[in-house]
């Protein structure tokens, strides 16, 4: 049992961890983590986070900083004594690298902290295999703090296929065009270069046809002189239309993946077994709409600007919701002003428990 002052240091210590761990990249299929050595003063003498696919986990890095010599499979002994406090339940499979948690327990450490099981079907089991090395472990260590982190990559863990963002720009009366079809441009450049930085931490984009055909956009993630960013999503356009030969999407940095999309479930596998586990829905209202009414949409990402237009070009069509009972429920989660527009998350209120 720890007292309430031990508590708060170890949440204090976790807290730091997932600073840490925001320091790895969000996209390439691997969770961000983070990990702080600490003596038995509470003092840290190491710290590490996760660099991204193929590198040393968060566990092993902060290990390396504790002497020359130190690798993945550690070093005996060298951390004899210490506490290591990792945001996500160290990893207990052979991957591109070594299990985390025999890595731990070869360097000897003796006690490990974790806020987050890890729901992953061949990497769990990491605390079990310390508790039985005569580690003492403890879980749940500002678990909600370190759930909301990693919710993106969580879900699709847990679920087994990619998360879904799904975004829309609209009017304050709902309509993502005027009457004639125009749409350029709804909301001010801060909202659109939101957008930008949205796709940029997504592994990948999905439009349907219908976009493809109407508006040929590139999908690609900009910056503000219209450069392109490090990171770019892969473009996934969903349909049985033929994408025409000279359309932007095929200059994509990233290879064009075309899926029939009448399965929207096989869909989403098919991009899980691909190591996508980010997926930001940008299409139309036919293509948001199907998402959100077969249950698929995990967040929404809602830019409201402040212009009335009318008509027929609402932003989402049916969702099969006949009575308002069966209206679906979201919980907001952020509100933010971009210029004179305004950003809407949501997620389904069932997932926040509201």
């Amino acid at each position: 049992m720890t007292t309430p002052e031990q508590q708060a240091q170890l949440e204090k210590l976790m807290r730091h961890a997932l600073s840490l761990a925001s320091h790895g990249p969000i996209t390439g299929g691997n969770p961000q983590v983070g990990c702080v050595l600490v003596d038995a003063d509470g003092q840290i003498v190491a710290e590490g986070w996760h660099h991204g696919a193929g590198t040393p986990h968060a566990e092993v890095d902060a290990l390396t900083k504790l002497g020359a010599g130190a690798t993945a499979s550690g070093v005996a002994g060298i951390a004899a004594g210490l506490t290591a406090v990792v945001t996500l339940e160290p990893c207990n499979h052979h991957g591109r690298t070594g299990p985390c948690a025999q890595a731990l327990l070869d360097a000897g450490v003796s006690r490990v902290v974790y806020a987050v099981p890890d729901p992953g079907p061949h990497s769990a089991g990491g605390a079990e295999r310390l508790r039985a090395g005569g580690v003492e472990v403890i879980a749940g260590i500002a678990q909600a703090d370190a759930e909301e982190f990693l919710h993106s990559w969580l879900t699709a863990a847990r679920l087994q296929r990619p998360h879904v963002t799904v975004k829309w720009a609209s009017t304050l009366d709902g309509r993502a065009a005027a009457a004639d079809g125009t749409s350029q441009w709804i909301t001010g450049t801060a909202a659109r270069q939101h957008v930008h930085e949205q796709r940029a931490r997504a592994d990948a984009i999905v439009v349907g046809t219908g976009t493809v055909l109407a508006d040929d956009p590139s999908l690609t993630a900009r910056g503000d002189a219209g450069e392109l960013l490090e990171w770019q999503p892969q473009p996934v356009v969903l349909g049985r239309r033929e994408i025409p030969a000279d359309a932007q999407l095929r200059q994509h940095p990233e290879k064009l993946r075309h899926i029939d999309g009448s399965d929207l479930n096989a869909a989403l596998s098919e991009l899980f077994e691909a190591g996508i586990r980010r997926v930001f829905v940008e299409g139309g209202p036919t293509i948001a709409s199907a998402f959100i009414a077969a249950g698929l949409a995990d967040e929404l990402l809602i830019y409201l600007a402040p212009k009335l237009l009318g008509g027929p070009k609402v932003a989402l069509g049916e969702l099969g919701v006949m009575t308002m009972a069966e209206a679906k429920d979201l919980s907001i989660t952020e509100l933010r002003p971009l210029g004179n527009d305004v950003l809407i998350v949501a997620r389904p209120a069932t997932e926040t428990g509201a």
